[in-house]
């Protein structure tokens, strides 16, 4: 579908993705979105965002920067994140983007170390789990591997793989399932499915209008867009050259250790612009 032919932004673009569940005038689909994610885990009534970069302990230190971090009313810290595309170390960086919530709690003085809970919340554009191709939720705690149980329940990792949800309008049960129909095919949509007729769907619906945007958000969701479309374009004109998985992932691995473009260009094989997209990812 052409740009001009989109009625609805992309959710998978960092402005669209941060318009749902980064701010505070819509928190009640952020905390909607979760509470039907972890439905056992006990009703989320508010939360609190709060700022998206953790800062390393010194200048040598990688500072940490969240799509969406927030605490819960019940002190409870979730980490939302929108990943575009795969990354050799994704699971790494999950768990050392879980380690700074972590390591923030940490009192100066007396402290008897206790911990409030932390979730990750990946929502995938790509699969990283080949081996079953239903298997679109992955939820990882710490356990015991002799035992089967879970050895410590304050720290949860949860993946969507959304291209795996391959369910239709008439095959959804749930309301959940529905919240994922509308993330996976928001952009696609001209009108607002029958199914989908609920308040919360009906919110997301409104604010995700393109012709509704003031000048200032057009402007802005254009450059999220293109930005996406470059790192889609990029990869696929990378894999047609046969560079993908080694080119790409060694660009990655440089641009984190602040290389300069040039250089990543000249031992890479890759252009200034692919590489450019791959840092925006």
């Amino acid at each position: 579908m052409s740009p001009q032919a989109e009625k609805y932004f992309n959710p998978f673009t960092d402005f669209g993705f941060k318009k749902l569940f980064g701010t505070e005038m819509n928190k009640d689909l952020l905390m909607d979105f979760l509470n039907e994610l972890i439905p056992n885990h006990g009703k989320i009534t508010d939360v609190n965002y709060i700022h998206p970069e953790i800062l390393g302990r010194s200048e040598a230190d990688r500072n940490v920067v969240f799509d969406i971090h927030c605490k819960t009313d019940k002190d409870e810290y979730f980490i939302v994140e929108m990943q575009k595309a795969h990354q050799k170390y994704f699971k790494d960086r999950s768990i050392y983007y879980a380690s700074a919530p972590i390591r923030e709690q940490g009192v100066k003085g007396e402290w008897n170390f206790e911990l409030k809970i932390v979730y990750t919340v990946s929502v995938l554009n790509f699969v990283f789990n080949e081996e079953d191709p239903n298997y679109y939720q992955t939820e990882v705690k710490l356990m015991d591997t002799v035992k089967k149980t879970v050895f410590y329940d304050k720290l949860t990792f949860i993946y969507l793989e959304m291209p795996k949800f391959n369910k239709t309008l008439d095959e959804l049960e749930t309301h959940f399932e529905k919240w994922l129909y509308v993330l996976k095919h928001l952009r696609t949509l001209q009108e607002m499915p029958v199914r989908l007729q609920e308040r919360i769907f009906k919110k997301i619906f409104e604010i995700a209008e393109i012709a509704k945007m003031t000048d200032a958000e057009s402007f802005e969701y254009e450059h999220s867009r293109k930005q996406l479309n470059d790192l889609k374009n990029s990869l696929d004109t990378a894999e047609e050259k046969g560079v993908a998985k080694g080119s790409i992932e060694i660009a990655k691995k440089m641009i984190l250790k602040g290389i300069d473009i040039e250089e990543i260009a000249e031992i890479t094989g890759l252009t200034i612009d692919e590489i450019k997209a791959l840092n925006g990812a």
